[in-house]
């Protein structure tokens, strides 16, 4: 499994190049205007894009000299919290529907959201795997020390989906409120084991080994991404989510391990 990361976290390097050079063909392309677009844009990300948004942050920025992208990182539902609250974003991209449909309630997004990627829980375990896991089953085992997402974020949500349709009763020993931070558990040894996307094993390289489940298929969740209401820099915005859901966002995406709307 780990050989496989590596391999797939090679192919990551390889996108990201793809993405600056399919940037540099559409920046210089007849009619094309990314390249005269200037302003600063913020992202609110879902936690598990942390890897593929930083990337191709950084891909569109060199595309586009006038323009900065910051980026800020957390669980779903907590950016659709901030962003209720006021806080200042261009673009949400979610890593479900339901909390973008938050948003979407409020009136606070511009336009419809795009579904771009999926995603599917594995569970991570220490490369040594103390606890002997094999299966989803296993994690219900007496004694092993398990943490989850809490219910309200996406992760969390799709591992309750899967425990539901599977019959396991799970018994978590903590519940987080972001994918990272389940990871952060079982990388630091607190965790025999935490239910995490696929694509943040992979992202994990040798720090963690993953087990796949055929249950996971039972919650697959769907990322949207869109810009915000009230933005300063909607053109911006805008260019960023196109982006995103064309040929350098996919290739950098499918490198991570999402899967293709």
């Amino acid at each position: 499994m780990r050989a496989r990361h590596a391999k797939r976290l090679g192919v990551l390097v390889a996108a990201v190049g793809l993405a600056a050079g399919l940037a540099g063909c559409a920046s210089a392309g007849p009619g094309a205007s990314a390249s005269s677009l200037s302003g600063e844009i913020t992202v609110f990300a879902a936690a598990s894009l942390t890897v593929p948004f930083t990337a191709l942050a950084e891909q569109f920025e060199s595309a586009n000299p006038g323009t900065t992208v910051t980026l800020n990182f957390a669980g779903s539902a907590d950016l659709v919290t901030q962003i209720i609250e006021g806080a200042p974003a261009d673009v949400f991209a979610s890593a479900d529907l339901d909390n973008m449909s938050k948003l979407t309630r409020h009136d606070l997004v511009d336009g419809e959201p795009i579904e771009f990627a999926t995603n599917v829980l594995t569970i991570a375990v220490p490369p040594s795997n103390p606890a002997g896991i094999k299966t989803f089953a296993d994690l219900a085992e007496p004694g092993v020390r398990l943490v989850t997402c809490a219910p309200e974020v996406p992760c969390g949500r799709a591992a309750v989906a899967v425990a539901d349709a599977s019959g396991v009763i799970l018994s978590p020993v903590s519940e987080e409120s972001s994918v990272t931070d389940v990871l952060g558990k079982v990388t630091s040894g607190e965790a025999d084991a935490g239910l995490v996307y696929i694509t943040d094993v992979i992202a994990a390289g040798d720090a963690v080994s993953g087990i796949e489940f055929a249950e996971s298929n039972t919650a697959v969740n769907t990322y949207p991404i869109v810009a915000l209401a009230g933005s300063d820099a909607g053109e911006v915005a805008q260019a960023f989510i196109e982006f995103v859901t064309g040929d350098a966002g996919r290739s950098v995406l499918a490198a991570a391990g999402f899967g293709q709307q």
